[in-house]
């Protein structure tokens, strides 16, 4: 789960930079916050990111134990490029892990959070 400061900002970033889809909302006054939920699949076949608005609150401060969300990709280039051409942020071009083969990238969403792409081997 991860809190944001603005919910369809968030759900824009993950939806059309990051290619997931929306794939249910709750909204709970009472409670004063709202989720999203996305992912690049049905919630029974995969891994989903659970997206936390809580009402008045529009930052949040990340620490120091949260690394980052490792998403895996076909090509990370490329991944790049189409996060750029979206309006996303790359904070590290895809290329070599330090000391290995294996190709990375970093990718930010809108509230600094970190998304490393690992390329799958081909």
């Amino acid at each position: 789960m991860l809190r944001v400061g603005d919910l369809q900002r968030s759900i824009d970033f993950y939806t059309k930079v990051m290619g997931m889809k929306l794939l249910r909302t709750t909204d709970r006054p009472e409670q004063k916050y709202s989720l999203a939920f996305v992912g690049y699949g049905d919630e029974s076949d995969g891994a989903v990111l659970e997206l936390t608005y809580n009402y008045g609150v529009d930052r949040y401060e990340l620490g120091n134990a949260f690394g980052h969300i490792a998403i895996a990709v076909d090509d990370a280039r490329a991944a790049c490029e189409r996060i750029w051409a979206a309006g996303g942020t790359v904070t590290r071009e895809a290329g070599p892990v330090k000391g290995g083969t294996t190709v990375i990238a970093f990718v930010q969403d809108p509230d600094g959070y970190k998304i490393e792409l690992i390329e799958k081997p081909s």
